[in-house]
C-alpha cells in the first residue's frame, strides 16, 4: 500500500495555488456541474468471451437486445434533457460518472447523439467478472482534462472494479476526482464489508496522497458504494462526516457527506426503504470558497415522475427480479453544483 501511496503522489503531486475568496460580483456564477449514477446493467448485447456477460446477451437469460439497449441509451440521455431544462442548471452535466458499463462503446454511443456537445471519455477496462466499469466523461468546453489513473483493489476471489482518479481544471483552478464503485452487499453484508474497506482503504490513500502535496485540495469523491455513510468503510476508513465544521478544523482526516441535512429520497431503495449508498464526499477544499466550492444547497438527488415505478417507493428499474420492465435505472442519480471562485 505505500507503493500506492507513493505512486498516487507522484502521478498527482502537484503543487497548486487558489485564488481569494468569492465576493459579490454582478456575473452570473460560473459553476461546474457533476453528476453520479449506477445506469444498472448499461451492457453490449455482443458477447465479450473475456467476461462473464452472457446473460445480457439476446440468447443469455436476461434476453438483452440491441433493441432493449438503445431504449436504455434513450432514458440515460432524456434524464440529461431533463437535468439541462432544469432551473436549477440549465445545462447539461460538466462532468458524468456511471458505473456499470460494460465498454466505451456503449458508454460513447449513449453520450455522443446529445447535440450541442461533444463530451470527451475516460476508460479504464477493470477486471470485474461480470466486465462492468466505471466510466467517466467531460465537457472540453467547460473543463480541461490535467491526468487520470485506475487503480486496482487488492482483493481475494473474484475481483472488483477499479477506482478512477482524474484531475482537471476549471477556470484556471485545478480539482480531482475520485470514483469508486465497491463490491455489492449481495450474499452478507458482514461477509463481503471487508471486501468494501479494502475498497475504502485504497480510496483513503489516494485522497490522502492529494491532500499531502495541498491540503486545501479540492477533492470530490463518487461513487456507489454499497454500504451507508455510517458504516464502517465510509465513517471509519474514509473519515466520512456530516459535520462540516469538522472537516475544516481537521481536512486531512475527515471528508463532508453531502446527504448530510438532505430532505430528499435515497437513490436506491431495499425492500421500499430509501437507502444512501450512492454519496458524493467533499474534501475540506470544497468547503472554503476558494477555487471550486459547494455550498449546503448545492447537493441533490434528482428524479422526476417517470424515473420512479408506480408506487413512488423505488426507482423505475430496467429489470426487477431478472424481469425486463424497460425503466430507466435501479438507482437514481446524484448531482453536484460547485460554483467557480471569480
Amino acid at each position: 500500500m505505500r507503493k500506492l501511496l507513493s505512486s498516487a503522489f507522484l502521478f498527482f503531486g502537484m503543487a497548486y495555488s487558489l485564488s481569494c475568496p468569492a465576493t459579490a460580483n454582478p456575473k452570473p456564477e460560473k459553476s461546474v456541474l457533476f453528476m453520479w449514477w449506477n445506469v444498472e446493467n448499461l451492457f453490449d448485447p455482443a458477447n465479450d468471451p473475456a467476461t462473464d456477460d452472457d446473460d445480457f446477451t439476446p440468447e443469455g437469460s436476461m434476453n438483452w437486445t440491441e433493441k432493449k439497449l438503445l431504449l436504455k441509451q434513450m432514458r440515460v440521455r432524456h434524464t440529461l434533457l431533463v437535468i439541462k431544462a432544469h432551473p436549477d442548471y440549465k445545462k447539461y452535466p460538466d462532468i458524468i460518472a456511471f458505473a456499470e458499463v460494460e465498454n466505451e462503446r456503449v458508454f460513447k454511443g449513449t453520450l455522443d447523439p446529445i447535440s450541442g456537445i461533444r463530451y470527451k471519455t475516460i476508460y479504464y477496462e477493470s477486471t470485474d467478472p461480470r466486465g462492468i466499469d466505471v466510466a467517466l466523461a467531460y465537457n472540453p468546453q467547460t473543463l480541461r482534462a490535467i491526468a487520470s489513473k485506475a487503480y486496482t483493489v487488492p482483493m481475494e476471489g473474484r475481483s472488483t472494479r477499479k477506482i478512477i482518479v482524474a484531475g482537471f481544471s476549471a477556470a484556471g483552478h485545478p480539482f480531482h476526482v475520485i470514483l469508486n464503485h465497491w463490491p455489492s452487499r449481495s450474499f452478507d453484508t458482514e461477509w463481503t464489508e471487508r471486501k468494501r474497506i479494502s475498497a475504502a482503504t485504497v480510496t483513503r490513500h489516494i485522497l490522502d496522497s492529494l491532500r499531502v502535496g495541498n491540503p486545501a485540495a479540492d477533492i470530490i469523491v463518487m461513487g456507489d458504494f454499497n454500504d451507508e455513510p455510517e458504516n464502517r468503510s465510509l465513517k471509519e476508513v474514509l473519515g466520512s462526516t456530516e459535520d462540516a465544521a469538522k472537516v475544516n478544523s481537521n481536512g486531512r482526516d475527515f471528508v463532508y457527506n453531502c446527504w448530510s441535512g438532505y430532505e430528499g429520497i435515497g437513490s436506491f431503495s431495499f425492500h421500499n426503504k430509501w437507502q444512501h449508498i450512492d454519496q458524493i464526499l467533499l474534501s475540506s477544499g470544497m468547503l472554503d470558497n476558494k477555487g471550486l466550492y459547494a455550498r449546503k444547497s448545492a447537493f441533490r438527488c434528482f428524479s422526476f415522475s417517470k424515473m420512479l415505478d408506480e408506487s413512488g417507493k423505488r426507482p423505475y428499474a430496467t429489470y426487477e427480479k431478472r424481469k425486463y420492465k424497460g425503466g430507466y435505472s435501479d438507482h437514481l442519480p446524484l448531482l453536484l453544483k460547485a460554483g467557480i471562485a471569480q
